[in-house]
């Protein structure tokens, strides 16, 4: 795990830091989301990835090892870190609208949360959870993995869950996804982050 050095602190706006496991559907929930956070002057922040940008559902950059590396010696990243040997970065411009007050939604990573805290110390968790049985089935249908690589995703998110941190808010997407959704609308609305419908 890596975290950038520097003075620069957020601003008036509120970091909203989504986890969940690969497959809990963080994707097609910020793409279901996106219209409606955009007319609510939210903003979605887009992730430097480095493996082409063949995920489904996420509109990332993908770069290689090397660029990503050169990225991260520039302070490319406001946020960087290393997760299923896949480095994700998230570009400094949202320190820029975090500055100007506008609220950011970050596709986050729950073993770097204590370190994003400690950059910005008002943001706001949810994690994105799925039943189990939903998560393996989602995982199999995206093809990207072994049915071995499949269980230790699933064991380490068993893992994971036991050591579950109070402050996080917790979002169940194991349905349809439009509930997810007002699920997600409902949450800000409570938090101050959007004003309540």
């Amino acid at each position: 795990m890596q975290h950038d050095a520097s003075d620069r602190r957020s601003g008036t706006g509120r970091l909203i830091f989504l986890l969940g496991p690969s497959g809990s559907g963080k994707d097609s929930l910020i793409d279901a989301s996106r219209e409606r956070l955009a007319a609510a002057g939210v903003e979605v922040a887009r992730r430097v990835i480095t493996r082409s940008a063949e995920a489904k559902g996420e509109a990332a950059q993908g770069v290689t090892a090397e660029q990503f590396e050169t990225l991260c010696a520039q302070g490319a990243f406001a946020m960087h870190w290393r997760a299923n040997g896949l480095g994700y970065g998230i570009p400094r411009q949202i320190d820029d609208w975090l500055a100007a007050g506008r609220a950011v939604l970050v596709n986050g990573s729950r073993a770097y949360l204590a370190e994003a805290r400690q950059r910005y110390p008002d943001l706001l968790a949810v994690l994105i959870e799925v039943r189990p049985e939903v998560l393996r089935q989602r995982l199999l249908a995206r093809g990207r993995e072994t049915a071995e690589e499949i269980e230790q995703r699933l064991a380490r998110n068993a893992r994971m869950q036991t050591s579950a941190d109070p402050s996080v808010h917790v979002l169940d997407n194991s349905g349809a996804l439009e509930t997810a959704v007002a699920g997600l609308f409902l949450l800000l609305g409570d938090e101050g982050v959007l004003p309540r419908l």
